[in-house]
């Protein structure tokens, strides 16, 4: 991993182990006491729903999650404060003094797109070692899958302007700043204002200035030329802190006629974004200044986005960041991670979960998601299929619906599969050279513009087609019928 990465020096340092949720350590301390610690199982993680409006999600915080598998251990501290809550035995604070997690980790790799009750990342292991890891993983992948899924709808709705994440003062505290950050660097964003985000990640960071600067001295056009003398580089003017049109513009243009070694550029946070914007693009081109960079703020999304685009708003760089950094209208990704399968005599039995609610139901056994292409490599549907099978070959398969066991679909001009979950995690080790920040952006992006349009859209997008190989049908009903006997 990057030597540079703050996080994982103090991980490294200080450890992570308490960062779990109370019952995961009790439940440890069970399987002990009933003779369960070698006892091998499958947990998968995944979600249940997509946010809302959204036809996918990009996978993000796999790195986090194995920088913390990796430095996983118990400190003196730890145990002493485990101690001192009286609630367990010796055995237990004698397991956990040399603990180091075994296990073993095939994930989709980070700034995917997935879907409702795919496999997103597979574990395998003794028991007490994944029941005792499963809250920092949801923690890890839930919240920077989200923020990396938001940035790209922001970024669907820009049409290829740059945006901009400026989150840190709305972020939920320092943490959720940083990682926010990195999945909205994934999700698309050119660079953040979070200048400890971009050392630890090295994102790019930008900037203009606040109202503040230019209050601060005697007057607006004062302010601009002290701003644009002391940085040249990049310098964007706010305009909107007396007067948009009759003051900030007209004394941005002034600064920018005197500096011609300087690009135009300004921002505009508050009023009629797209009659403001309109109106300074024309006294910038009345000025000779055509090229102007207008930068909007002022608690974008990507509904209100989309619609100052649809306006003709002359706006062409977005910085977002209230919506971006708490997905405000979706602030919570409802991530689960399951057992599936325990190891008995050499081999894996499949293992269900039930519930009155049917969508709630696991698929049961160890199963790989393949991706179905067309001969344009377009997606057409994933297929979950068992550990035993092969890719889905030919020019159509049957997928059966996950629900509905008697229901089949046929995904017709399958030209190429892809195997999505592949093997990142061994033996306490990584596999191969874990890609860098900027290649998983790149993969998200590459991604995205696979598929077609209507998976993409901000409103009512279509539903992509998630299926169970006619085999993995068979196992479930089997396991179904098992139960109610």
């Amino acid at each position: 991993m990057n030597p540079n990465n703050i996080i994982t020096h103090w991980i490294r340092r200080e450890g992570l182990a308490l960062l779990t949720d109370f019952y995961e350590l009790t439940m440890l301390s069970g399987y002990l006491k009933h003779g369960l610690a070698e006892q091998n199982v499958a947990f998968e993680y995944f979600f249940r729903t997509l946010p809302k409006h959204n036809g996918f999600v990009l996978t993000a915080g796999l790195e986090q999650f194995l920088n913390y598998l990796e430095n996983l251990h118990f400190n003196q501290d730890d145990i002493a404060y485990l101690e001192s809550l009286k609630v367990f035995n010796q055995e237990t604070l004698d397991y956990l003094q040399t603990f180091r997690p075994n296990i073993n980790v095939w994930a989709i790799p980070e700034g995917t797109p997935v879907f409702p009750h795919e496999p997103i990342i597979r574990l395998t292991g003794p028991l007490p070692h994944l029941q005792l890891v499963e809250s920092f993983l949801l923690n890890a992948l839930n919240y920077q899958s989200l923020i990396a899924t938001k940035t790209a709808r922001i970024c669907l709705a820009a049409q290829g302007d740059p945006v901009l994440e400026f989150g840190l003062r709305r972020a939920q505290g320092p943490d959720g700043s940083l990682i926010g950050s990195r999945g909205a660097y994934i999700g698309g964003a050119i660079g953040t204002s979070n200048v400890l985000a971009g050392r630890i990640f090295q994102i790019p960071v930008r900037g203009t200035h606040a109202h503040s600067w230019v209050m601060s001295f005697d007057s607006e056009k004062e302010a601009f030329e002290s701003f644009a003398d002391t940085f040249p580089k990049g310098c964007v003017l706010l305009v909107d802190t007396y007067n948009t049109l009759h003051s900030g513009v007209p004394h941005a243009i002034e600064v920018f006629k005197a500096r011609p070694h300087l690009s135009p550029a300004i921002r505009i946070d508050s009023g009629d974004l797209s009659k403001l914007s309109k109106a300074a693009h024309r006294q910038f081109t009345q000025a000779n200044m055509p090229d102007v960079r207008i930068v909007g703020t002022n608690d974008l999304d990507e509904d209100l986005i989309a619609d100052l685009k649809r306006q003709g708003a002359k706006i062409n760089t977005w910085a977002v960041g209230t919506h971006l950094i708490t997905s405000k209208d979706h602030p919570a990704l409802d991530g689960v991670y399951k057992l599936v399968a325990l190891e008995k005599d050499g081999t894996w039995a499949p293992r269900i979960k039930l519930s009155a609610n049917p969508e709630k139901a696991t698929d049961p056994g160890l199963k790989r998601p393949i991706r179905c292409y067309n001969q344009d490599h377009q997606p057409l549907a994933d297929i979950l299929i068992t550990d035993q099978e092969s890719h889905a070959q030919g020019p159509g398969s049957i997928a059966i619906d996950r629900l509905f066991l008697h229901q089949k679909r046929k995904v017709s001009n399958i030209a190429s599969t892809e195997e999505l979950l592949v093997p990142v995690y061994q033996n306490h080790k990584y596999l191969g050279t874990p890609p860098t920040l900027e290649q998983i952006r790149q993969h998200a992006r590459q991604c995205l513009a696979c598929f077609p349009e209507e998976y993409l859209r901000l409103r009512n997008p279509e539903i992509y087609w998630l299926g169970l190989s006619p085999e993995l049908a068979k196992i479930k009903k089997s396991v179904l019928r098992d139960l109610n006997e």
